[in-house]
């Protein structure tokens, strides 16, 4: 069975993540790919399944787009080869989150007015899902699949993400025990996930006895590190806890390195991912930590399926895995699961059955109660461009 993908940015020119396909030739019988301005079509006037993937190409976050592409294409072509979802073909449009927000706002607005979307999927920063949950509320339901900060609870929308009490509290603990962390750093980007994260993980640094000597946010596309690694450097910290997005974390963790503050210094990284790994380099990784509910090295049944079918379809040397592009395939997965708990795709009965679910994705076994995504996270210190896990916390 074919899907259908298009990629659309209203006002602009079709966003296609130039990475897409390092192999086109091993997907071509799952997907037929076309890239098209947008159409205005009616909801209901046939069984497909219209998806609306929100994936940021451009920005900072941009780093993870062609991961994000993939991982939620891998995932259509799977639930479009058992027949969809309740039925229904899936089909695909891809639309940037990237770029002001009021602009993403209006491609939201467009895509739910003209091209009739059924359900928004969103793979993008915080800030961006604090609007378009307006644009959504009472419409169609909303799958945030990314790491976030936790508390929403929007109705129809749903988060499906690790969260700082679920990721950033056992290692902040581990830290403190194991490498007697007690002086912390925080810095990280100027939007609500640095935000409300910093507000937690204070709360957990007292915890395991620890004290904060510094924070700040940076300006979203900051490439400057010098003034923040001076302050570092004079507050002497153990530890620099790290909330910036994706190339602005790879240039400053490179800054880091090259100042000499990486052999004496620990890190604890969130939304440190393999794919922000390979632009920092395997020289500027020492003594970097990170927590997440998936890391590409795990050895695991689902896992290995996921890996195995990724590189089936995009090749040996498409876009490394890692837990924030790849979360697009567990939000396809979690989607199928709730429709057939709800037995409809309607915003109510689909919100109620995603409230108390279990589903199963490349991370194995995850259960969402009251709302809340609960996994194993595990632990790992970066090696290179790779993760060792030191274990599940």
């Amino acid at each position: 069975m074919l899907s259908t993908v298009s990629f659309q940015a209203y006002g602009g020119r079709p966003v296609a993540p130039p990475l897409l396909f390092r192999n086109p030739s091993s997907c071509a019988a799952d997907l037929a790919l076309t890239l098209k301005p947008g159409s205005s079509r009616r909801r209901g006037t046939d069984s497909k399944l219209r998806i609306g993937n929100f994936i940021t190409f451009s920005g900072a976050p941009g780093i993870w787009g062609p991961i994000s592409a993939n991982s939620v294409m891998l995932a259509v072509a799977e639930i479009n080869r058992r027949g969809g979802i309740r039925g229904r073909e899936v089909e695909l449009s891809m639309y940037d989150a990237g770029g002001p927000i009021e602009e993403v706002v209006r491609r939201a607005e467009r895509a739910i007015a003209f091209d009739e979307i059924d359900v928004i999927m969103g793979s993008h920063i915080s800030a961006v899902r604090l609007a378009l949950r307006k644009v959504t509320a009472g419409r169609i339901p909303y799958v945030y699949t990314p790491v976030y900060e936790g508390g929403e609870r929007t109705p129809g929308v749903m988060a499906i993400g690790e969260t700082p009490r679920a990721e950033s509290r056992p290692a902040i603990h581990w830290l403190a025990e194991v490498k007697k962390a007690q002086r912390w750093y925080l810095i990280g980007s100027d939007y609500v996930w640095p935000w409300q994260s910093h507000r937690a993980v204070k709360r957990y640094i007292k915890e395991a006895g620890g004290h904060v000597v510094g924070e700040e946010f940076v300006p979203l596309g900051e490439d400057n590190h010098e003034p923040h690694l001076a302050r570092i450097r004079a507050a002497r910290p153990d530890v620099v806890l790290i909330t910036l997005i994706g190339t602005d974390s790879i240039t400053f963790n490179r800054a880091f390195a090259e100042a000499g503050l990486a052999a004496t210094t620990l890190r604890y990284a969130g939304a440190m991912d393999e794919t922000v790994m390979l632009g920092i380099g395997p020289d500027s990784t020492q003594n970097l930590f990170c927590a997440s509910g998936y890391f590409g090295c795990i050895d695991s049944r689902a896992n290995d399926d996921f890996r195995t079918s990724y590189r089936t379809m995009f090749g040996a040397h498409a876009p490394p895995i890692g837990s924030v592009g790849q979360s697009n395939y567990e939000g396809m997965r979690f989607l199928e699961a709730a429709a057939n708990e709800a037995r409809s795709l309607s915003i109510g009965p689909l919100s109620a059955a995603a409230h108390n679910l279990v589903y199963s994705g490349a991370r194995g076994t995850v259960t969402i109660r009251d709302g809340r995504a609960e996994m194993p996270i595990y632990l790992a210190e970066a090696d290179g461009l790779d993760f060792n896990v030191i274990r599940t916390i």
